[in-house]
């Protein structure tokens, strides 16, 4: 699933291209894409909205437009946003073609069909699907104290508070297991039970692999690509996500594959010791 790296990759890949250029149309070629309005409004709305700027809220890209409306995308599972010129074929997992003026394409792929589209007028705050998403981990005011205080009272387990994006932004299963790598901490460690020292390692490691992620422009483990058809190459620098087998990077244990808050969780059972 694309993260916040990804994302993050994705913004400013095509921030420099797309600034300044104008919507024509779109074609809605899977309309349950389509979040908010419904298809026909949406393609209605978007034409002759120019973008003004690119901006990026947890796992979600928004295109910022001369009205004030927001073109707001969530890749999901599996998707990516793809600028070609008309004379590209398009892949078969293109679900909706945005088209801009020059005949350029901004075209949203999606193998499973789980990304979706917002467009939010300036007048419709409630429909931003990131209203409630907590902080930018990457942000300046992003401290260990700061985790702290979002920590602070909860009593789920580590991993699973981690992925809630009502608590921090942008963070999926990848860049959770790299994390908690990094801090030493198992994905079941009870919030409640961390000390001062705990969540400072923990806020070290969520920022080193978040920019790390991002210098190496994404992790291409299945379906993520960028803009142009590029791959990040972030999975080789992964030290346990997908390394099960394989010696820990640091004590040279073999990495184990574990169940954690439902999803499959990578860790080393000698320096991530279980409660």
């Amino acid at each position: 699933m694309p993260e916040l790296p990804e994302v993050e990759t994705t913004r400013r890949t095509l921030a420099p291209r797309l600034i300044g250029r104008t919507f024509t149309g779109a074609v809605v070629e899977w309309p349950k894409a389509i979040a908010s309005p419904d298809p026909a409004t949406f393609a209605e709305r978007l034409r002759g909205r120019r973008i003004i700027d690119l901006d990026r809220r947890g796992k979600h890209l928004i295109l910022v437009l001369d009205d004030g409306s927001r073109l707001v995308v969530h890749l999901r599972m599996t998707g990516s946003l793809q600028l070609a010129g008309p004379a590209t074929p398009p892949t078969r997992f293109t679900r909706n073609t945005l088209l801009l003026e020059g005949g350029a394409e901004l075209r949203f792929v999606d193998l499973r069909k789980f990304g979706q589209l917002w467009l939010v007028g300036p007048d419709e705050p409630e429909q931003l699907p990131f209203r409630r998403t907590g902080p930018e981990p990457l942000d300046v005011d992003f401290t260990s104290q700061a985790l702290a205080e979002l920590l602070r009272h909860r009593r789920g387990k580590l991993k699973a508070t981690l992925l809630d994006q009502h608590v921090l932004a942008g963070l999926g299963n990848i860049y959770v297991d790299e994390a908690l790598f990094e801090a030493c901490l198992h994905p079941e460690l009870g919030v409640d039970s961390l000390t001062d020292d705990d969540i400072a390692r923990l806020h070290g490691a969520i920022v080193a692999v978040l920019r790390r992620g991002i210098e190496n422009q994404g992790t291409s483990y299945r379906d993520f690509v960028g803009p142009f058809g590029d791959m990040g190459s972030n999975q080789e620098d992964l030290r346990v996500w997908r390394r099960e087998g394989t010696p820990c990077p640091r004590c040279g244990t073999p990495i184990l594959k574990v169940r954690s808050a439902g999803r499959g969780t990578h860790l080393c059972p000698t320096c991530q010791p279980a409660p």
